[in-house]
């Protein structure tokens, strides 16, 4: 099945980076329909709600979220409280409470359905009897639902449950940023990638009563010659992208780590992001050359570019269904 960069209707594409803006695109054009005003700051991450109605915006202290139904140009809501940068952001599956993580080291579940704005949980990355909190780069939830994996500048990563608070520290590298993590759909995987280009592999397992999650080490290679900024499974779990301050992006098999294709393009600059579409045969990447790309999984081409921002683009959202 071919992804149907015709049926508009039914996909959205948003961009975000250090021009201020966030951009909606007409997939099977290239064309800009609509161009959201953001704060003053960068957009630090994007994401799309499961019902598509809302996108969400990470930046400096805040979380800005844009009503897509309406089309609005300005933030509907905005979700505050965080004293730096919000680096990641978001959804549980049925679009109930949100999640965040932050320069300020802790992280935020946020009930959507609550008027108030509130965060009812919080977990913070101080350790032992230290008062320091270690910034927190990236997060992504289990598909269980319960349970929160995060990295850190410290080279650190937890597993937090949702339920009991309980939380679980590994570090895979001394020294090391952890920059990107990410879970396969089929939960069967976990894969974290730092700033010294490498990227380690987990293989994930649930056993007793409460379903907590075990990592078993599968694998650790190195995957760029330069900073991963980002890792992200495809929907059928069959590969993994990795972005890079090298200014390429590479596809590899999830079984044995293959290299499958390298995604590069003559000044491209940092690849910072990537998302899948749905029948993961197509992939976008955003860069610091101003442009967001859609390439063709299976051969390695470019076969659309984005153009409108004016800065490097560091921040994807894509929502799109298999036809």
């Amino acid at each position: 099945m071919a992804l149907d960069l015709a049926n508009d209707d039914q996909i959205i594409l948003a961009s975000g980076g250090y021009d201020h803006t966030i951009r909606l695109w007409q997939t099977s054009s290239g064309i800009c329909q609509k161009t959201l005003q953001h704060s003053e700051f960068q957009v630090n991450a994007l994401e799309i709600t499961p019902d598509k109605k809302v996108l969400a915006s990470a930046s400096y202290q805040h979380i800005y979220m844009y009503d897509l139904i309406s089309g609005s140009a300005t933030p509907v809501v905005n979700y505050e409280g965080t004293s730096k940068n919000v680096t990641c952001v978001g959804f549980q599956e049925n679009g109930r409470w949100m999640y965040s993580g932050g320069e300020d080291g802790r992280a935020r579940i946020w009930d959507l359905r609550s008027k108030s704005n509130q965060c009812p949980k919080s977990f913070d990355t101080r350790h032992g009897t230290g008062t320091n909190l270690s910034p927190i780069n990236c997060a992504v939830l289990h598909p269980n639902q319960i349970e929160l994996f995060m990295g850190d500048q410290n080279g650190r990563i937890y597993r937090w449950d949702l339920r009991t608070d309980h939380n679980v520290q590994l570090i895979p590298e001394n020294d090391v940023m952890i920059l990107g993590i990410d879970i396969s759909p089929n939960s069967a995987q976990m894969a974290s990638v730092n700033n010294k280009g490498m990227a380690y592999i987990w293989n994930l397992s649930s056993s007793g009563s409460d379903a907590s999650t075990t990592l078993e080490p599968k694998n650790k290679f190195q995957a760029h010659s330069r900073a991963v900024l980002k890792c992200k499974y495809s929907p059928d779990s069959r590969m993994l992208i990795t972005t890079s301050a090298d200014q390429t992006a590479r596809i590899w098999d999830s079984q044995e780590y293959n290299l499958q294709r390298e995604l590069t393009q003559n000044n491209q600059r940092w690849v910072w992001d990537a998302a899948w579409s749905a029948d993961s045969q197509y992939v976008f990447t955003a860069s610091s050359d101003n442009f967001v790309k859609l390439w063709n999984v299976a051969t390695g081409d470019r076969e659309r570019e984005y153009p409108g921002h004016q800065k490097a683009v560091t921040a994807l959202a894509f929502k799109d269904a298999i036809i």
